[in-house]
């Protein structure tokens, strides 16, 4: 039985989708991208990340492109940090209404992806979410790597929950589960939400999945039964992480959005505004996209 019947969709297109394009995308098709998926109904848009320009170039036009967005009182503009170095240029925009923040629970992938530990990441995680408030905007927190690393493989359930309880207490606007590199399937996802859920108390839980192994729709309908208030998910499929080796794209904003309101679940998304955008997606990035629905026939017709 579903705990949720209705479920909030971030975009991460501009963020999460674009980091791993070799190819850069002109800060005017960025902003396109934002306008779009306000236009198909997304609220919540992870625009951004403020981290070195060397390392994720494809995101060095961070503050360029933020100081673009359009004025919308309705909509949360989300900034990725990952140390107080980004959150501070993130601040400073003036215009970032959410700082994302990342720990892992892995210290391999931890120094390869941001150059700490798994215990100096959730302290940095907890300084972002302080940081935040003290500047009147809301932190989240990510844990990465949630269900498995790619360099030291399987993650035990205790460590994500045990992580979740470090987390909480900083008191963040939710707590994500993500699946980096895509290695989770539905009975592991269900089990993780369940008890993330019952140790974090009322606590929000976000998920965030990637389909390198073609299981992420499933798993988001596994979190979803769980209880998941919000997942994450990108225009046509895009994703991809720099540091983690074989990841693929996220679960699409369409096939999402198509699998939960056809079961019953609100989403607030327009899907033929969400096709349409995936096509004018597709001749930017000049190939076409991972996501299934945007090139299927509209249902019903």
């Amino acid at each position: 039985m579903l705990k949720n019947h209705v479920v909030e969709i971030v975009e991460v297109g501009p963020r999460d989708g674009l980091q791993n394009e070799n190819a850069i995308v002109s800060t005017a098709d960025k902003l396109e991208l934002v306008r779009r998926a306000i236009d198909y109904g997304v609220r919540r848009i992870e625009v951004t990340s403020f981290v070195n320009p060397k390392k994720v170039p494809q995101l060095a036009d961070a503050e360029d492109l933020v100081a673009m967005l359009p004025d919308r009182d309705d909509v949360t503009w989300v900034g990725l940090v990952l140390n107080r170095r980004g959150a501070e240029r993130a601040l400073a925009t003036g215009r970032i209404d959410e700082l994302g923040a990342v720990c892992v629970t892995s210290d391999t992938f931890g120094i390869r992806n941001q150059g700490q530990s798994s215990a100096e990441s959730i302290a940095a995680a907890a300084e972002i979410v302080s940081l935040a408030k003290a500047a009147g905007r809301s932190g989240q927190i990510t844990i990465a790597t949630a269900f498995g690393c790619p360099f030291e493989g399987e993650v035990a359930i205790d460590r994500v929950v045990e992580m979740a309880k470090r987390a909480a207490d900083a008191a963040p606007r939710e707590i994500a589960l993500a699946d980096t590199i895509g290695v989770g399937v539905p009975a592991q996802i269900a089990e993780m939400v369940g008890r993330v859920r019952e140790a974090v108390g009322d606590l929000p839980i976000r998920v965030h999945f990637h389909n390198t192994r073609g299981t992420g729709i499933a798993n988001v309908w596994a979190a979803v039964q769980e209880g998941a208030a919000t997942v994450d998910a990108s225009l046509g499929g895009l994703g991809g992480c720099p540091f983690a080796p074989g990841a693929a794209g996220n679960v699409a904003t369409e096939d999402v959005a198509y699998m939960l309101e056809r079961s019953g679940v609100r989403t607030g998304l327009a899907l033929p505004r969400i096709a349409e955008a995936a096509g004018w997606l597709a001749g930017v990035m000049d190939r076409p996209l991972p996501a299934m629905v945007s090139k299927a026939p509209a249902f019903p017709g």
